[in-house]
């Protein structure tokens, strides 16, 4: 398997440090995508400019030895929440204060006067920790890496992650799973935003039974692949990755998942859901868009089909919160902000901002929906049944 490296800023490096070359994987989730067997181009490069993280750094604040050793951190741990960056970003600040620069003054940051104090995770503010993403982003910006941050659907807490924003052909090779690996990733994306995510129930999430069974391929996916390979013939100038689709064994299903929650893309919950985490949400928001909401001149019916929704309140992808309670409508909460919006209001006055509908909290999206949406209703099943069968 081919593996690439990217060099990142190597003449940024202390020169003390430049003796080996300081080389880091480019493995993100979408490229591991991205090798289908049918060579679809969903790939979409995001812009830059979406991000209010991203700008090149002043004269005055630079890009040091500081905001190296940050960024190495994410490539250590690829997510950080804000808890777990205040302690790492105290460490880095005393001994850049105290060992490498003495006469560097960023004490007057601090509450102490007394310059040999130690940093502490109070001294770490937002507006720094802001300050020195938006440097780091600044800089990297010109390798398609971005430090991004979102809130956690469920705990809501602040996630930060290093993605890639990168789309070239060398980048999609960057991967240690095989085709068929890669072939089961997508069949288990496929089951959690098009099967397991209908008008009646949108769970977008997959229970770790139905993920072991994703590993052998199905027939209609065979005929899938047989077509595809039909339309090649034509001579497409890459068909290298068009090779069948053989499945893969239950075990190593297992083994891709538990790499994929150990690489922080998939999360597993107690009652054994598999759903994005956080992590791939902010770096698959446009691949999720571009592949799974089809437009009416896209869609053989006709109509357009929205499958991937964002907040009301937030604007961000909802995978886990709740629904207005009127099924046409495509209003989405995620729990912090339907309770911030509607504080205060009770009965009548919870209301959808678009349609008008009483909003009751009860319809709900994530693996709460696969719960609920058995008694959500009656004589639903043959609606739901044809609309999983689509």
């Amino acid at each position: 398997m081919l593996t690439c490296f990217r060099v990142i800023a190597l003449s940024e490096f202390p020169r003390d440090r430049v003796g080996a070359l300081h080389k880091t994987p480019v493995t993100p989730l979408k490229f591991v995508l991205s090798q289908s067997l049918t060579q679809n181009p969903f790939c979409v490069k995001m812009s830059r400019e979406e991000s209010p993280f991203v700008r090149a750094p002043a004269e005055d604040e630079g890009y040091n030895s500081i905001h190296r050793a940050f960024l190495q951190a994410f490539h250590t741990h690829s997510v950080l929440t804000v808890h777990e960056i205040k302690p790492i970003l105290a460490h880095i600040m005393t001994a850049y204060s105290l060992f490498a620069y003495p006469s560097f003054r960023f004490y007057k940051l601090t509450a102490s006067t007394d310059p040999q104090r130690p940093w502490s995770e109070g001294d770490v503010t937002q507006p720094y920790i802001t300050s020195t993403i938006q440097t780091i982003n600044g800089k990297i910006e010109a390798f398609d890496y971005e430090i991004r941050s979102t809130r956690d659907q469920q705990t809501k807490e602040s996630v930060y992650a290093l993605v890639n924003n990168a789309s070239d052909t060398v980048t999609q090779l960057a991967t240690t799973f095989s085709a068929n690996e890669i072939a089961y990733i997508r069949r288990v994306l496929d089951r959690m935003f098009e099967t397991n995510n209908t008008k009646i129930r949108e769970v977008m999430a997959v229970k770790e039974t139905e993920a072991s069974q994703l590993a052998r391929v199905s027939r209609r996916d065979r005929q899938s692949q047989a077509n595809s390979r039909q339309s090649q013939i034509n001579g497409d100038a890459d068909d290298s990755q068009a090779s069948a689709d053989t499945g893969i064994s239950i075990a190593e299903a297992d083994q891709v998942l538990k790499t994929l929650v150990s690489q922080a893309f998939f999360q597993k919950s107690r009652a054994g859901y598999y759903s994005l985490a956080p992590r791939a949400l902010m770096e698959l928001r446009a691949y999720l868009k571009d592949t799974y909401n089809e437009s009416a001149d896209d869609n053989e019916d006709g109509r357009e089909v929205i499958r991937i929704r964002d907040c009301e309140g937030c604007k961000q992808i909802v995978t886990f919160g709740i629904r207005c309670n009127n099924r046409e409508c495509g209003v989405r909460w995620h729990d912090a902000c339907a309770t911030g919006f509607y504080r205060g209001r009770r009965g009548e006055l919870r209301k959808c901002p678009k349609c008008q509908t009483e909003c009751k909290g009860d319809a709900f999206v994530g693996e709460r929906a696969a719960v609920m949406g058995g008694r959500a209703s009656t004589g639903g099943n043959r609606e739901e049944d044809e609309e999983e069968s689509e």
